[in-house]
């Protein structure tokens, strides 16, 4: 009798740690204390689909407290698995939205998914960089060396920032 008790209270605490691995249930806690509308069941999905629930559901809390409704867990998922960086794209729509600047979460992760860093390119949109170039150095034809320094003043603009140039090439089309 004792044995058999033994033996249910082991498997049962066995159950229940199976369960707290694969559904992260604190987690599920502090997205409904957020308001954030998620199930037990799509964290344990995601567990299944090798998706960081953490990151998913966090990037959901700070875009349900900014404001942005039009940001959803598949979105974000798909975006993870396509290889994209779901944090930076979140801060990135919410500096956007802070600011004015019409981004959408298409147009924000289609830059990321770029290589560029979307949330630097709303930063820079907001506040120019100013790039200087390293010395650029010719002589002229009576043998006259001039050494001069260009200052660029780069504003982003969101809607060209994938297949504009980059700091590189500015550097690059300066020296010419």
């Amino acid at each position: 009798m004792e044995v058999t008790l033994i033996l249910i209270l082991i498997a049962v605490v066995i159950i229940i740690c199976i369960f707290f691995y694969y559904v992260p249930f604190f987690l599920w806690i502090s997205a409904r204390v957020s308001g954030v509308r998620i199930s037990l069941m799509q964290l344990f999905l995601m567990r299944i689909r090798k998706v960081p629930a953490s990151v998913i559901v966090r990037a959901l809390i700070e875009a349900h407290k900014a404001g942005l409704n039009d940001v959803t867990r598949d979105d974000l998922e798909a975006h993870y698995l396509a290889g994209g960086n779901v944090e930076k794209v979140v801060h990135a729509l919410v500096s956007a939205s802070k600011a004015n600047i019409d981004l959408g979460f298409k147009m924000a992760t289609a830059i990321d998914l770029a290589g560029r860093d979307v949330f630097q390119a709303v930063q820079m949109s907001v506040n120019p960089k100013v790039i200087e170039t390293p010395h650029v150095t010719a002589v002229a034809k009576d043998g006259i060396q001039l050494i001069a320094i260009a200052r660029v003043t780069v504003r982003a603009n969101i809607r060209q920032l994938v297949g504009g140039a980059g700091e590189d090439t500015v550097l690059a089309r300066v020296g010419e």
